[in-house]
């Protein structure tokens, strides 16, 4: 830990003082790292780093994630008929084991299936990366976030040492997410759970281990049951504007926003809840909701308020159809 400690205040004073390591010299510290830190053999690191390729399509891809687009040119690329079709064939399939992981951690089946079909359509966009090429470009060749994915370039090694995976074989995203719920290698290691008893901690190709480790995500990242996620808002005068800050942490309470000229219809909120004010950029207008404790944890997924409201939205449509089917097929 100390090593780890060590490793990042070097790379940040370097940084700091305008001077930039080069990607061989950030190469070169990452080896002595795992050695050192990690015990792993210097010829076996050497030898993998050696397989992986500078993907210059994954640093054009990280430069424009689809994030950076207003809410009514994003949302449409989630909210669609198909992904809801799917969604709910998906549901109907799982009802049992989602039903299981509802009970078990309080994150509504609705959530994790919306989670799992924004992700991968189900298991079918995995990501054409390979993990190794795409966290090397981005370890070494990225400098604003080039520490955090070089830690999971390590966690990356860690995983593939105790699931027992080959590392040049792992596919995922431009950003090195696996899987049916595309988690990050460190999500991987710390909350991928072994949901159908099998002795295996699969999110690659069993999605009954995926359904149990979202759930587990949600819940270790203090998912609260049965409470709301969000609030369509009404704003009024000029102060709110004051509340829209780029940060996602909830520095806010609700009667600092109602005073502040924000209000929703038919919902109470405790005046010392913890909230906050988000705008979602529509056509000609713009949109306000207001986001509860929930709401942040969703972001905790992706560090996005607008996942996190395709997310609630799209979840929200699954129950929807989910209950209306259900209703038919019980009245047949």
């Amino acid at each position: 830990m100390k090593l780890i400690k060590s490793f990042i205040v070097l790379v940040f004073c370097l940084t700091c003082h305008g001077i930039k390591a080069s990607p061989e010299e950030l190469r070169q510290e990452f080896i002595d790292l795992m050695v050192n830190e990690h015990q792993f053999k210097r010829t076996v690191i050497e030898s993998t780093l050696a397989k992986a390729n500078k993907n210059e399509v994954v640093l054009q891809s990280i430069a424009k994630p689809w994030e950076a687009k207003p809410w009514f040119q994003y949302f449409p690329i989630f909210l669609t008929e198909k992904r809801l079709a799917k969604g709910l064939t998906f549901w109907q399939t799982h009802h049992q084991t989602l039903a299981r992981a509802e009970q078990e951690t309080g994150v509504p089946a609705e959530i994790i299936v919306a989670i799992i079909g924004v992700e991968t359509f189900y298991g079918t966009y995995q990501g054409k990366y390979s993990v190794l090429d795409a966290l090397v470009t981005l370890g070494f060749h990225y400098p604003p976030r080039a520490t955090f994915f070089r830690s999971e370039l390590a966690q990356l090694f860690l995983l593939a040492q105790e699931e027992e995976f080959d590392i040049t074989e792992l596919k995922g995203s431009y950003a090195g997410a696996m899987g049916w719920g595309q988690f990050i290698s460190s999500s991987y290691r710390y909350y991928a759970v072994d949901f159908d008893g099998d002795g295996v901690r699969d999110l690659l190709n069993n999605p009954v281990d995926a359904i149990g480790s979202v759930a587990n995500y949600f819940k270790k990242h203090h998912w609260k049951a049965n409470n709301a996620i969000a609030f369509k808002a009404k704003v009024s005068g000029n102060q709110y504007s004051a509340l829209l800050t780029q940060s996602l942490k909830y520095s806010h309470q609700w009667s600092q926003l109602q005073v502040a000229g924000v209000s929703i219809t038919g919902e109470e909120l405790n005046k010392d809840m913890s909230v906050k004010l988000f705008e979602f950029e529509q056509t000609n207008s713009k949109e306000y909701w207001v986001g509860l404790p929930n709401f942040y944890v969703i972001t905790r997924y992706n560090h996005s308020p607008l996942y996190a409201m395709a997310v609630f939205q799209f979840s929200q449509q699954l129950k929807q159809e989910f209950n209306v089917a259900t209703t038919a097929k019980l009245n047949d």
